[in-house]
């Protein structure tokens, strides 16, 4: 006996058989309990999701013997014969070979006609989007008011070409992709039942590489089972499908995330030897980073279907959130030019690097990764970088080089490019958003009272704009000493950048205890606040205060300034001079004069931008 596939041996007879699609089963079932039939259904979704096994079933329920009914019976001659292909009221049409108006003609001259065997005549036309424009124009009218004899039950994967006249006169149905884990379960069914040997990590790769669809996962079983030789596992289902193996994606992120850029290219050059599918391989990178993001978002709610729940809520602790969503969108782009790429290993490489460089919490100012920086003579990563600095690390300096220290970095942090003590600037990628804060004119620098929101001590941001060592230290916050004034002065030397600098930049000082900061964080920019970023800001402010600090974040309605406030403020109040300064030019108010003409005032910047 010739051997059947999988695909066609395991297609459910009833609707307790099929897997998934319950929304679809609780319409069907309920319409032929209740005997409130409609003339004509119709099937959507992608392949191998179940319409045309659906419609079968439907077929069968309509035309059973012993009466119409959600269960068949399976034992009489109608069931038999439809299980078989060979039932004479049971017309399959395929569309997609049948697109001429004369076809559909000929198929509805024999509408009229009672069935020959069955309580109906059904009429199950496949893929109906084919059909031509003038062929749906002819169907239009039996499909609307058809004999009491006929169904029709129609299935297509592209429910948009369909007129609109064609849904209309029809109950829609729409499959949806069945999820891993049902495919998974599914599978484990059928392998069972034939006495295959298999373990259940392949059947979740096979899950995964069928993308939704049953008859494309019973048919990667089919091919598992000849190549694995009468069995299924796990590695002979990897380098079947050219998919990387769940632990060397995780392994790939946990390079990354360490900034160990060798041993990125080492973990890639160890897949290029399986031969790999770099689309794929992008795709599994892609779902990893989806699942690490809810895991973020929603700590403990992803589940184990992939037996990695463990690792991933590993790497969510490590992972900041802004790297994930930059991961994921510099992956997502990426697609493309793997697409077009004439190496694919070096356009993957080359995808990976740029989502390392791109990261300012994974490479340093120079650009370089910290992981690789910090290499240990002992072969570990240093991971001094995700830590705070401890109390001694401060004590092993002597005084002058404290100072010089913290002169570089208010130095650097104010934008300004000379070098102090031989300190060099930071990359302005990790500048402040208040780190280019305009100088003021000694009228501005003048002390004010703080009365309100419409009011800041802008000396203090005019100290950071010095460029003497001996002014940097006068510029210099205890921690004892923290409020709100002095909090103006100390965001701008911080060496933050992205959402943490936002989150510094729209907080103001609520309290300090001990080495403890209050932060009370705007509730207009609360959305971009997590806990994950927390350590970032105890990291910079302990920077800063030479000594451990930790902090506190409330989010709340802020009454005070906050520093980008201030310097929003400021820089209005500059480009409002510089307007001014524009207006009262000669040579302008001569053009304005001879030509009637107007000043764009947006368009006025300084010459430096």
């Amino acid at each position: 006996m010739s051997y059947q596939v999988l695909a066609r041996k395991w297609r459910p007879s009833n609707f307790a058989q099929v897997a998934g699609q319950a929304h679809v089963l609780k319409s069907l079932i309920n319409a032929l309990d209740n005997e409130r039939l409609h003339h004509a259904y119709l099937f959507t979704g992608t392949r191998g999701v179940g319409k045309t096994t659906l419609a079968r079933i439907l077929a069968k329920c309509l035309n059973c013997e012993t009466g119409i009914k959600s269960v068949p019976c399976e034992e009489c001659s109608a069931c038999k014969e439809i299980n078989e292909g060979r039932f004479i009221d049971l017309i399959e049409v395929d569309a997609a070979s049948r697109t001429k108006v004369e076809d559909t003609r000929e198929l509805l001259d024999n509408v009229q006609y009672t069935p020959s065997r069955g309580r109906f005549k059904v009429y199950l036309i496949d893929e109906v989007h084919m059909l031509s424009n003038h062929s749906f124009n002819a169907l239009l009218k039996t499909l609307e008011e058809p004999p009491p004899h006929v169904k029709f039950l129609l299935a297509t994967t592209d429910p948009q070409k369909l007129p609109i006249t064609i849904l209309s006169r029809c109950l829609q149905f729409n499959l949806k992709n069945l999820s891993p884990q049902v495919i998974a379960d599914y599978l484990q069914q059928v392998l069972t039942a034939e006495g295959i040997e298999f373990d259940e990590e392949s059947l979740w790769q096979i899950a995964g590489a069928a993308s939704g669809s049953m008859r494309d996962a019973l048919t990667l079983v089919d091919q598992a089972i000849s190549y694995c030789q009468g069995e299924i596992n796990h590695k002979g289902v990897v380098e079947m499908l050219g998919v990387p193996e769940q632990r060397q994606v995780h392994a790939l992120l946990s390079a990354m995330v360490a900034g160990r850029i060798k041993e990125v290219l080492s973990l890639v050059a160890a897949m290029a030897e399986h031969t790999p599918d770099y689309g794929h391989t992008l795709d599994s990178l892609l779902g990893t980073l989806h699942r690490i993001a809810i895991s973020q978002v929603v700590p403990g709610s992803i589940d184990n279907s992939f037996g990695d729940k463990q690792s991933i809520e590993e790497l969510a602790g490590r992972f900041t959130a802004e790297d994930i969503q930059l991961f994921y969108q510099l992956g997502s782009r990426g697609r493309a030019e793997l697409r077009m790429a004439s190496d694919m290993k070096a356009a993957f490489e080359m995808l990976l690097i740029r989502m390392m460089l791109f990261s300012p919490s994974i490479v340093g100012d120079d650009l370089s990764p910290l992981g690789d920086e910090a290499q240990k003579p002992d072969g570990h990563a240093d991971e001094q970088v995700k830590k705070k600095p401890e109390l001694n690390q401060a004590a092993t300096e002597t005084p002058n080089e404290q100072d010089a220290s913290v002169a570089a970095e208010k130095n650097n942090a104010s934008g300004n490019g000379k070098q102090v003590h031989g300190a060099k600037q930071n990359s302005e990628s990790t500048q402040s958003p208040l780190a280019n804060t305009h100088e003021l004119t000694p009228e501005e620098s003048e002390p004010t009272e703080l009365t309100g929101t419409n009011s800041a001590p802008e000396e203090l941001v005019a100290s950071h704009s010095s460029n003497e060592v001996g002014e940097s230290k006068s510029a210099t916050v205890a921690l004892r000493e923290l409020d709100h004034r002095s909090w103006l002065r100390v965001t701008p030397a911080l060496s933050l950048s992205g959402i943490a600098a936002n989150i510094l930049a729209n907080s103001t000082v609520s309290g300090v205890a001990g080495s403890s900061i209050k932060l009370t964080l705007d509730n207009e920019q609360s959305a971009v606040f997590s806990e994950e970023i927390v350590p970032r800001l105890e990291l910079a402010l302990s920077d800063y205060f030479q000594q451990a600090v930790s902090v506190q974040v409330t989010i709340a309605r802020v009454e005070t300034e906050t520093p980008a406030q201030m310097a929003q403020r400021l820089k209005k109040a500059e480009h409002e001079r510089m307007i001014e300064d524009f207006e009262q030019d000669d040579n302008v108010r001569q053009l304005l004069d001879t030509f009637s003409a107007t000043i764009a005032k947006d368009s006025i910047t300084p010459l430096e931008n």
